[in-house]
C-alpha cells in the first residue's frame, strides 16, 4: 500500500511539474509574441511621424540590424527598404499585411523564415500620403525556445523528483501511521484519533470482529456440545453392551438393557440428523427453491401424524384456522411445525392441550402453538433457541429432544426473513408465535 501511494505522488508531482513547465512556456511565449507585435507597431509609428518620407527620397539611412524597414507604394512596389537594394526586390501587393493595412489601415503578420529557429514579424501602417510602412523584425520561434529549455526543464524535473521521493516518503507514513494503530489495536480504538471519513468503515470492521469471535466462540461451544451429547448415549451403549458380553447380568436384564441401547442408539440417530440439517442450513451455499405452499394443509397433515405422540402422552392436540399460502419450502415447513408440536407434547403435562392456529394477517402468515405445559423460566426464555440449550435437561434427554429442535426452528425463519416470538409463564405454559 505504502509504495503504491509513494508511486502514485511521485508520478502526479512529475506530471504537474511537467504541465506547468510546458504552460509556463506557452504563455511566456504568447506574451512575449504580444510584446513584439506591440513594439513593432510603436516603432512603425514613431518612423511615420518622424519623416519616413526622407529615408525614401534618399535623405539619410536607418542602420537598425534588428530592424528592417520597407515603404510600400499604392501599387505593391517597393520605394524603400534599408535592408535590400528596392530594384531588386518583388511588388508586395500580395503580401496579408500590406493588404490589410490598404484596407483598414493596420496589417500584421507572422511567417517563418527560412530556418526553423525563427519567425519574422510584421506590422504595416498606412500613411496620409497613400503609401505603406512595413516594419519588420525576426524572433525565436516557439521550437526553438523550446529545445533551448530541455535541459532546465530536465535538472528543474530531477530534484523535484528527489524531493517528491523524500515527501512522498514522509506523507505517506504519515496518512499510513493512523491507519496502522487502528488495525494493531482494533479493541481500545479511540474516534479521534482516525480520519473521521474511516469511522464507518471502522466500526464495520470491528462489529464484524465482534460477530467473528461471537461466531468462533459459538462454534468451539457448539464442537463441546455435540461432543458431550454424543459421548452420553455412546456411553452408555458401551456399558450396557459391555455388561451383556461378559454375562454379568441375568436374562431379563438382558432385555432391558437392549431396550435402553435402541433408545440411546435412536437419540444418537436423531442428534446426528438434527446436527447435519443445521450444518445444512448454516451452509451460506445451500440453495432452497420456495414456492406457493398451502400453510394450513402441511399443519394438518403434521398434527394428524402427531395425534399419536399426544395421545401417549395424555395430551389433546387440535388444529385450527384457515387456508393460508405462504412462499416456502414445504420440508421446511415440516421441520417447523414437526418441532414446535413436538416440543409443545414433550414438555407439557398430564392432560394437557397443544393448540395450532393457522391464519393469514397483514399479508404474512401466521402460525401459533400453544401449550399448556411446564413453560419456561423468565431468565431462560431468551435462550431457548440456543443449541443445546435446555431448560429441563433430564427431562428433555428422557423424552428424546435433542436440544437442536429450536434452533432449527429460528434457522428456518431467518430463511424466509420472518420473525418469532415466544411467550411462556412456569406452570401455565408458551406460545410460540411465528409472521412469514
Amino acid at each position: 500500500m505504502k509504495q503504491k501511494i509513494n508511486w502514485n505522488l511521485v508520478m502526479v508531482s512529475l506530471f504537474s511539474t511537467v504541465l506547468t513547465l510546458i504552460s509556463i512556456i506557452l504563455v511566456c511565449y504568447s506574451l512575449f509574441q504580444g510584446q513584439v507585435k506591440k513594439d513593432l507597431k510603436t516603432t512603425a509609428k514613431v518612423l511615420a511621424a518622424n519623416g519616413i518620407s526622407r529615408l525614401a527620397a534618399g535623405e539619410g539611412d536607418f542602420n537598425d540590424p534588428e530592424l528592417r524597414i520597407t515603404l510600400i507604394s499604392a501599387d505593391g512596389s517597393v520605394l524603400y527598404d534599408n535592408d535590400v537594394v528596392t530594384n531588386e526586390m518583388e511588388n508586395h501587393l500580395n503580401r496579408p499585411e500590406i493588404q490589410e493595412a490598404f484596407q483598414t489601415g493596420v496589417g500584421e503578420s507572422v511567417r517563418k523564415s527560412d530556418t526553423m529557429n525563427m519567425k519574422t514579424f510584421y506590422q504595416a501602417i498606412l500613411l496620409e500620403d497613400g503609401t505603406v510602412l512595413r516594419v519588420s523584425t525576426e524572433a525565436r520561434s516557439m521550437l526553438s525556445v523550446f529545445m533551448e529549455v530541455i535541459p532546465y526543464m530536465i535538472f528543474v524535473l530531477c530534484v523535484i523528483l528527489i524531493l517528491c521521493v523524500v515527501l512522498s516518503h514522509y506523507l505517506t507514513s504519515q496518512l499510513v501511521q493512523p491507519i496502522s494503530e487502528m488495525a494493531d489495536n482494533m479493541e481500545n480504538l479511540q474516534s479521534e484519533s482516525v480520519y473521521k471519513e474511516l469511522l464507518p468503515f471502522v466500526h464495520r470492521i470491528r462489529e464484524q470482529h465482534e460477530d467473528i469471535l461471537s461466531f468462533a466462540k459459538s462454534r468451539q461451544d457448539f464442537t463441546a456440545n455435540v461432543s458431550h451429547e454424543l459421548k452420553t448415549p455412546l456411553t452408555a451403549i458401551s456399558g450396557y453392551a459391555e455388561l451383556i458380553e461378559n454375562e454379568m447380568i441375568d436374562h431379563d436384564t438382558q432385555v432391558k438393557f437392549a431396550g435402553d441401547i435402541r433408545k440411546n442408539a435412536d437419540r444418537l440417530v436423531n442428534l446426528i440428523n438434527d446436527i447435519i440439517r443445521l450444518s445444512e442450513l448454516d451452509s451460506s451455499e445451500a440453495k432452497t427453491e420456495f414456492r406457493s405452499e398451502d400453510m394450513y394443509e402441511v399443519a394438518a397433515e403434521r398434527v394428524e401424524l402427531l395425534q399419536d405422540m399426544a395421545k401417549r402422552k395424555n395430551v389433546t392436540l387440535s388444529l385450527s384456522g384457515t387456508t393460508t399460502p405462504v412462499l416456502s419450502n414445504r420440508g421446511m415447513l415440516v421441520e417447523l411445525l414437526d418441532n414446535l408440536i413436538q416440543n409443545a407434547i414433550r414438555y407439557n403435562v398430564n392432560g394437557g392441550k397443544v393448540e395450532v392456529c393457522v391464519s393469514h394477517r397483514d399479508n404474512q402468515a401466521r402460525l401459533v402453538v400453544e401449550d399448556t405445559g411446564i413453560g419456561i423460566p423468565k431468565e431462560d426464555v431468551n435462550r431457548v433457541f440456543e443449541r443445546f440449550y435446555r431448560v429441563d435437561k433430564s427431562r428433555s434427554r428422557e423424552t428424546g429432544g435433542t436440544g437442536l429442535g429450536l434452533a432449527i426452528v429460528k434457522h428456518i425463519i431467518e430463511l424466509h426473513d420472518g420473525k418469532i416470538t415466544l411467550e411462556s409463564q412456569v406452570g401455565k405454559g408458551t406460545k410460540i408465535t411465528i409472521l412469514i
